[in-house]
């Protein structure tokens, strides 16, 4: 499965991962809503991605500033 990263510096790049017939990686629209709601909060800080499955979130939380992401499955 191939997901795009939504924003940021690494904005328009695919993920290539292979899921699990029981996981659902976070839908493009979700991410965007996530982080719209996060706004300034991001950039500079730690990022934290508790169950993070295909680890999108955590990428896309790097793309738009994170100092660094921890993915916790």
């Amino acid at each position: 499965t191939e997901i795009r990263i939504v924003a940021g510096s690494l904005r328009g790049r695919k993920v290539t991962c292979v899921v699990h017939p029981g996981l659902r990686p976070t839908p493009q629209m979700v991410r965007e809503a996530l982080f719209s709601i996060l706004g300034n909060a991001v950039p500079g800080r730690p990022f934290y991605d508790v169950f993070a499955g295909t680890g999108v979130n955590g990428l896309e939380a790097v793309s738009r500033g994170a100092s660094r992401a921890f993915l916790i499955e």
